[in-house]
């Protein structure tokens, strides 16, 4: 059976552009070696720019394919439920068809690895209870996943207070290694206790630490004392950090057509990693699992790319 690398993004352009941008790094490193696999969750969230990018990368790019779910309803209308907790719903209600697609992909591939949102944490025990290992990739940055590994620490020296962050104008939240942060500051959906986003955000935080690696969308030189942080494991103090490769920044193609992502914008940053710098994730896995340092090697470009918020 052929070796597969298996993609989970979050419903959202956003999300997508950037797990497939991912999905094309890793070709252009090992594609001798690897099949990818995107799982997509079709559903309300979908809009027109979503179906037309996917059909141009499945028409660009072969070496990619995509894995739909049955298309899947939940309520959007409702005024008492923020969007991030419908969506968040979604992605939870998703759970049962990650387990059958990833029980179906295995019977045709060896997944090597399962590479996951951090939204999607509800896949999470499925990758790992199939014994295939799970990391996160965070697009963000390090700095913003210092703050989430930390949160869980943040929610209980909060929680006697049942305050919720918008309601607290004169507080500054501490995270390792970053600035303060002012409270009505925090993403929005935790800035409300009472929303059930908020538990979302917290249980996502909370299983981050049990995946087997944070790829993360930096380089060392750009953010050294958020990587240190979390390297050091001050972020997650009651229990192990996962191993933190840094990959990015990716930039998308500038040959292909981004006529669907309005607004964006792309610069390149210099070629300035080292051979050094570059980490094996799965080596200590067993030899047979995929070394992505076979990818990560000086050479590529690096920038950011920008997109429309989802």
């Amino acid at each position: 059976m052929e070796d597969a690398i298996v993609l989970y993004p979050a419903p959202g352009i956003g999300h997508v552009v950037s797990m497939i941008e991912l999905g094309k790094l890793i070709l252009r490193r090992c594609s001798h070696r690897f099949s990818i696999t995107i799982l997509l969750a079709p559903g309300p969230f979908d809009t027109p720019a979503t179906t037309s990018f996917i059909d141009h990368i499945s028409q660009t790019n072969p070496s990619i394919s995509f894995h739909r779910f049955p298309y899947l309803s939940v309520d959007t209308s409702s005024s008492t439920r923020s969007h991030f907790a419908v969506l968040f719903e979604f992605i939870r209600l998703s759970a049962s068809n990650v387990l059958h697609s990833l029980q179906q992909l295995s019977r045709a591939s060896t997944i090597r690895a399962f590479i996951i949102d951090y939204f999607c944490a509800s896949a999470l025990p499925a990758g790992r209870g199939l014994g295939i290992p799970t990391y996160y990739f965070l697009t963000s940055g390090a700095a913003s996943v210092a703050a989430v590994l930390y949160f869980p620490t943040i929610h209980k020296q909060t929680e006697s207070s049942n305050k919720s962050f918008k309601d607290m104008p004169t507080t500054f939240i501490h995270f390792p290694g970053l600035p303060p942060l002012q409270a009505t500051r925090m993403p929005q959906p935790l800035l409300n206790r009472d929303d059930p986003a908020y538990d979302d955000m917290l249980y996502f935080s909370e299983l981050l630490p049990k995946s087997d690696g944070l790829v993360i969308n930096t380089f060392d030189d750009l953010e050294p004392i958020a990587l240190k942080t979390i390297r050091e494991g001050t972020c997650v103090p009651n229990g192990p950090t996962p191993s933190v490769y840094c990959i990015g920044p990716l930039i998308a193609d500038t040959g292909e057509d981004e006529s669907n992502i309005a607004g964006s914008k792309q610069w390149v940053w210099g070629k300035c990693m080292r051979d050094d710098e570059w980490c094996t994730i799965m080596k200590r896995e067993r030899s047979s699992k995929v070394e992505l340092s076979e990818f990560m090697h000086k050479g590529m470009g690096y920038g950011y790319k920008l997109q429309p918020r989802v």
